[in-house]
């Protein structure tokens, strides 16, 4: 078992993440995107302890080096990023908490319940954020 439950790791996350900037590669490698995170919602996977989702409401505050679509990369432009955290098995992120590498399998069922917790939590909300 990780070192901290799963609802010790959600309160602990919604504090450190919420307004932190993160930087994402370019699909050109040449270049990188900073982003806000500006709201986030986590949820525990029901049939699995050491698993949790994310939905991160995303603001792009910068861009720098070369952008494969600059006509896409508009400051000030809000985008969702759905993840998870999972405890490691090896190396030096055994029984840690870390970012998932992959698009996230969600169990049947949790999808609608993350989504509906997003919304309750105004990460998303049905009004246009963009700009």
């Amino acid at each position: 078992m990780a070192n901290k439950s799963s609802e010790a790791f959600i309160k602990e996350t919604y504090s450190k993440r919420k307004g932190k900037i993160i930087k994402t590669k370019d699909i050109s490698g040449k270049g990188r995107t900073h982003w806000k995170i500006e709201k986030l919602t986590l949820m525990p996977q029901t049939n699995h302890n050491e698993k949790v989702y994310v939905i991160e409401r995303l603001r792009r505050i910068k861009t720098e080096g070369i952008i494969a679509r600059p006509d896409n990369a508009v400051l000030g432009e809000m985008q969702y990023r759905i993840g998870y955290y999972i405890v490691g098995r090896i190396g030096n992120k055994n029984q840690k908490w870390t970012w998932g590498q992959y698009a996230p399998f969600i169990a049947i069922g949790d999808l609608d319940k993350l989504i509906e917790k997003a919304k309750k939590e105004r990460t998303i909300e049905s009004k246009d954020h963009s700009l």
